[in-house]
């Protein structure tokens, strides 16, 4: 309440200190015109008296209503809406983020304060959606990691029991190091992502053979796909080599490919490419599988955001979040097609140095 009343106190000297100067400028009219009358010869005075009184007076009435006129626009159209703005701030800083100012009308329209509440209100928008998304973390990392700590947890007081078969005691020990390792994945993540939006990861770039690492990564998932009986199609020269961070961009690739292959049915296919154009490679990882809807791909490289709101395939919505990052980090370009029951395209375009 205190700083309300010193800027409300600062506003109100401001506008006594401009109609102190209206007054002072009034008087000075005045004063100007009077000296200018009676400096003129006496004759003439006394001759002109009626008219030089209804001078003054046209002269005073015409100045006061200037001043008012001045006066009224200036509290209604530049002390009034910094006075609204100022309330309008308060609230915010309160947690408000309902706020709107609403522009001023085109008849009395101050372009300078018109941008400034527009820019105002899209400040409140941007705050309130990234509330939404401070919740939203809080709300999704502490069901990640609420979901493998309720595993481990029961899993190991089942340990536990007498009478357990070698074969129970190893299917939960299996399940426990797979709730781990879910586990260590979020948390790893997590701290990579954190570290890349905050630009404390320096990349480390050097010439290397991309084609070579997009083998490499395929054949990480070879498991998978062979199990899945999924065609793998790849289309890329051997020799294609880039200038970049050769880590963070397996972190890309490994992403981009498991998504793939977790998305893709059995008998599917997955097709992987590598191409110079434009100055840029340009690589895709294209899959036949379920698709993404178009208002969930407007969303999928947001931080634990996921598709499958029904968690049944496994993620913790980080993947694609760190993959933006990793890319932006690395100047380069991602952008993804989809289409429901057909598969997902995505592509990396990478400027060649």
């Amino acid at each position: 309440m205190k700083k309300k009343k010193a800027k409300l106190s600062t506003m109100r000297r401001t506008q006594f200190t401009f109609y102190c100067i209206l007054v002072v400028l009034f008087i000075s009219v005045s004063g100007f015109f009077l000296a200018i009358f009676y400096s003129m010869p006496h004759d003439s005075f006394e001759n002109n008296v009626y008219s030089i009184l209804a001078l003054i007076t046209f002269v005073a009435v015409a100045c006061g209503v200037l001043i008012g006129a001045i006066a009224f626009t200036y509290n209604r159209f530049i002390v009034k809406p910094i006075i609204q703005l100022s309330d309008a701030a308060k609230k915010v800083a309160e947690g408000d983020y309902s706020i709107k100012l609403a522009p001023i009308p085109k008849a009395e329209k101050i372009d300078e304060l018109n941008v400034l509440f527009e820019n105002f209100n899209t400040m409140v928008s941007e705050l309130a959606s990234t509330e939404i998304l401070k919740n939203d973390f809080v709300s999704n990392v502490s069901h990640e990691l609420k979901t493998p700590l309720s595993v481990i947890q029961n899993l190991s007081a089942m340990l536990q029991s007498d009478g357990l078969t070698d074969e129970e005691r190893k299917e939960y020990a299996v399940k426990i190091n797979e709730a781990t390792k879910r586990l260590s994945s979020l948390v790893t993540n997590i701290l990579q992502l954190s570290r890349l939006e905050n630009q404390k990861i320096v990349a480390n770039k050097k010439k290397y053979n991309l084609s070579e690492q997009l083998c490499r990564c395929i054949i990480n998932y070879e498991q998978v796909w062979d199990s899945k009986n999924i065609e793998i199609n790849t289309d890329f020269d051997q020799a294609v080599e880039i200038f970049s961070d050769e880590s963070l961009f397996e972190i890309v690739w490994n992403n981009l490919i498991s998504n793939a292959v977790k998305f893709t049915p059995e008998n599917g296919r997955i097709d992987i490419a590598a191409k110079p154009e434009n100055g840029h490679i340009v690589i895709t990882v294209e899959d036949s599988g379920c698709g993404i809807s178009e208002h969930d791909v407007k969303h999928i490289f947001d931080k634990f955001y996921q598709a499958d709101t029904s968690h049944a395939t496994k993620g913790n919505g980080l993947g694609l979040a760190l993959v933006k990052e990793i890319v932006a980090l690395l100047k380069a370009e991602i952008s993804v097609e989809s289409t429901l029951g057909k598969g997902t395209r995505f592509t990396v375009r990478i400027k060649i140095d």
